[in-house]
């Protein structure tokens, strides 16, 4: 009797194979980064057309093939689908995609790499935060959680706006990260900080990225 594996996450990547079938990497909070496979996927008449999208988040049930693992049922509880409507949205959300699928691994314990998305991405959302806010939170506390934090650079001297918000941002809980606001000040600070991390820790170029330099 075929084993069937039920876990809770999001679609991080989604890319086409074949004419009809779709490969999905799910971020899932049992396993990790894992990879799936779902057939027919692509037919405008499945059931998996809008399930198998980028930020579809839900529990995900499937069985594991001989090369990966196969979906059958998706209970998607979140699509995300404010993040298709607005082209900006759109852009941070799919770097914020991108930034978790270089840093995850399979087997790996990614509970709170799958807890920061989720939160990242209903910030983006929040009518009362920047996005550029939500960017700089989201790349500190990617390297916060990745055990790979720094410090704050010696050489250069933060207002003390800064140094508290830092502070918060290191410490906090990932569900308490997206309520507050800053100044003019320390948001150029913190977008100065966001980016000086991201070079130093995973400075991979990120596609999204670019069109968001952009905009």
């Amino acid at each position: 009797m075929q084993d069937y594996l039920f876990v809770t996450g999001m679609i991080i990547k989604m890319i086409p194979i074949g004419d009809f079938d779709r490969r999905v990497t799910i971020l899932t909070k049992e396993r990790g980064k894992i990879s799936c496979f779902v057939k027919g996927a692509r037919k405008p008449t499945s059931r998996f057309v809008a399930a198998t999208n980028p930020f579809s988040f839900g529990v995900f049930k499937m069985y594991v093939g001989k090369t990966a693992y196969n979906l059958l049922e998706a209970n998607i509880s979140n699509y995300f689908e404010e993040l298709r409507l607005g082209f900006s949205e759109a852009y941070f959300g799919m770097y914020f995609l991108e930034i978790t699928d270089y840093f995850t691994r399979e087997n790996n314990d990614e509970k709170d790499m799958l807890k920061l998305l989720f939160q990242s991405l209903r910030g983006l959302l929040c009518n009362g935060l920047t996005k550029n806010l939500v960017r700089s939170i989201f790349e500190i506390k990617v390297v916060v959680v990745q055990g790979e934090f720094p410090g704050l650079p010696i050489k250069k001297n933060f207002s003390e706006g800064t140094l508290q918000t830092m502070d918060y941002i290191v410490k906090s809980s990932i569900e308490k990260l997206f309520t507050f606001t800053v100044s003019p000040e320390v948001m150029e600070e913190l977008c100065w900080l966001g980016t000086y991390y991201r070079k130093q820790i995973y400075p991979k170029p990120f596609k999204c990225l670019e069109i968001i330099d952009e905009l």
